[in-house]
C-alpha cells in the first residue's frame, strides 16, 4: 500500500497527515519522528487532493471556522476499534462523554477499558474526536498527544473554560 504524507503547522505543533488511495489514513502529533511504515507500506512525502483538503479543514478548525470535517477516512483497525471510532464521530463539537458512556453507546457497558484502549489507538485524532472522551467526573485522562493538547482542543471547542487558549 502506498501512503502519501505531509507536515502541517498548527497551534499544537507540526502534525503529520497521511493518506492512502481511499482517504485520510493517519494524523500524528509532535514530536514527529521519521515515518516508520508497517510492513507492506511505502510512505512518500508529497501532496494529494485529500491532504490539501485535510490541511485546509484542520486550519479552519483551529481558527474556529469549522466544527465538523468532511473528508474520506481510511483508518485501519479491528471491527471493535472501528465501531468505537465510528461512535466518536457522533460526539458533537463542544461536548464530552465519559469512557463508560462510550462503552454503553457501542453496546458493551462493561467494556470501558477496552473502549479506552480503542480510543487510544485512534489513528485520526482531531478529525475522529477522541479528545472528547473524558474520565468519570470530568477528569482529562489518556490522550496520545498529551493532556495539554487535549485540554487545548476542548477549550478551543468550548468544552472547557476559555481561561487561556495557549498550549501549556
Amino acid at each position: 500500500m502506498s501512503v502519501v504524507w505531509c507536515v502541517i503547522d498548527s497551534p499544537i505543533g507540526s502534525l503529520r497527515v497521511a493518506t492512502d488511495t481511499q482517504g485520510l489514513y493517519r494524523i500524528e502529533f509532535p514530536p514527529l519522528r521519521p515515518p516508520a511504515p508497517p510492513s507492506g507500506e511505502s510512505w512518500l512525502e508529497g501532496r494529494s487532493p485529500i491532504l490539501d483538503a485535510a490541511a485546509a479543514q484542520l486550519r479552519d478548525y483551529f481558527e474556529g471556522r469549522r466544527n465538523t470535517f468532511d473528508l474520506p477516512l481510511s483508518p485501519r483497525g479491528t471491527a471493535f476499534q472501528r465501531r468505537v471510532w465510528d461512535e466518536l464521530l457522533r460526539i458533537p463539537y463542544g461536548r464530552t462523554i465519559s469512557y463508560g458512556e462510550l462503552a454503553r453507546r457501542v453496546g458493551n457497558p462493561s467494556a470501558s477499558r477496552a473502549v479506552g484502549a480503542a480510543n487510544g489507538r485512534n489513528p485520526l485524532p482531531i478529525v475522529v474526536p477522541c479528545h472528547r472522551v473524558i474520565g468519570t467526573g470530568g477528569a482529562l485522562t489518556g490522550f496520545a498527544g498529551g493532556l495539554p493538547i487535549k485540554a487545548f482542543l476542548l477549550r478551543l471547542e468550548g468544552a472547557l473554560p476559555h481561561t487561556d487558549l495557549r498550549l501549556v
